[in-house]
């Protein structure tokens, strides 16, 4: 009876080894699935502007970026706007960005989903992202 015991624990300590491998892994992977999901992006709604604007949707920092062309060259450039006053990483929290059905609009709205603050965010005399205070 004793080595049946012996070898119980054993497998059961070899479970447990594994079960403690597979669990870490799993963790593993949702940490970097959740890190690889940072970013939203969301076309502005005007129709003649190929700008797209760029969210991290943890601290709410927005950028920009659209299609330029260079003299003298075939192919066109990414220009890319930073961001500016309003648009820079603020608190912590859980944001979005929504497009209004404006065809004319450049810009598009900031949410924070946890509180219901809005901003209004557009890139400003082509050199930077800005948004307008928070409000509800």
């Amino acid at each position: 009876m004793r080595g049946t015991g012996h070898f119980l624990l054993r497998r059961l300590a070899v479970f447990a080894a594994g079960a403690l491998v597979l669990v870490l892994f799993l963790a593993g992977l949702g940490a970097s699935a959740a890190a690889a999901g940072n970013y939203e992006f969301l076309a502005a709604p005007q129709t003649d502007l190929n700008r797209v604007f760029r969210l991290d949707r943890s601290n709410g920092e927005v950028g920009a970026c659209q299609y330029g062309l260079k003299e003298g060259a075939t192919i066109g450039v990414t220009l890319c706007y930073p961001p500016g006053e309003g648009a820079r990483a603020g608190a912590f929290s859980e944001y979005a960005l929504v497009a209004s059905r404006h065809t004319g609009e450049g810009g598009v709205f900031r949410v924070d989903l946890r509180s219901g603050m809005m901003s209004i965010c557009f890139v400003l005399n082509e050199t930077a992202v800005v948004c307008t205070p928070p409000a509800k």
